[in-house]
């Protein structure tokens, strides 16, 4: 990682789009996209500065010779948790290890430390604690949505899919063994698998035999096996 020119935005470090994104081995516009795709993840003073208006004119103007910034209207800023989030979202271990850099040799200022007193300290990790568990709790939100979306969709599709070709023709062989079992004369057998085949249709209620719902398949088959036909009088 080529060594970076520190930018300073509310007493902390951050690094423009083009920084980052030179940084995690991927283009600018991938950064962008990433950030709009995820609008509600980002939080400006914590994950990012937005500036625009006289306070980027100053801004250039301490990188005056910097010519990527020559037409831009908002510049980005992001900070070590923004950073944190883009290296999620890309997700490879060129992003990864450049986020591990950046924290160890760029966000963290080693110079001129001075020590937290007790009650400093004390605030300090209960802001980081509060961060991560808001950050936990947001991934237990979206994974409880997606648990729902799944349920759903496993129940429309369980309602919705009907008998594939091979448990169409285990239905058939049912029908045809309990008609052989009960009628051995030809002509009555066709009425009683026209009134089998009947039955079946009205009492799952499908156009034909094929529409049966594949969770029904069972007790189909059992229907069929106890089967009586109705008596002609």
């Amino acid at each position: 990682m080529n060594q970076l020119q520190p930018i300073i935005q509310n007493s902390q470090r951050v690094l423009t789009t083009i920084q980052l994104a030179e940084a995690f081995g991927t283009e600018s516009k991938i950064i962008n996209r990433n950030y709009q795709r995820n609008l509600e993840r980002y939080v400006q003073g914590k994950h990012f500065f937005a500036l625009s208006g006289e306070d980027l004119r100053e801004f250039k103007g301490s990188r005056q010779f910097d010519d990527s910034l020559k037409f831009t209207s908002i510049l980005y800023l992001w900070t070590e948790k923004g950073a944190w989030i883009h290296a999620k979202s890309l997700n490879t271990d060129q992003a990864w290890d450049a986020y591990e850099k950046l924290v160890d040799e760029y966000y963290t200022i080693k110079d001129n430390i001075v020590p937290l007193s007790k009650d400093q300290a004390l605030v300090t990790v209960l802001r980081t604690t509060a961060d991560l568990v808001e950050d936990t709790q947001a991934i237990k939100q979206e994974q409880n949505e997606l648990r729902k979306l799944i349920t759903t969709v496993d129940f429309k599709v369980e309602e919705q899919i009907t008998l594939t070709s091979g448990e169409q023709r285990r239905l058939q062989k049912g029908v045809a063994a309990r008609i052989y079992e009960m009628e051995s004369d030809s002509q009555a057998r066709s009425r009683l698998f026209r009134e089998l085949h009947r039955e079946i249709k009205d009492r799952f209620g499908v156009a034909s035999y094929k529409d049966v719902k594949r969770k029904e398949l069972q007790s189909a088959l059992r229907y069929i096996e106890n089967w009586v036909p109705r008596k002609v009088s």
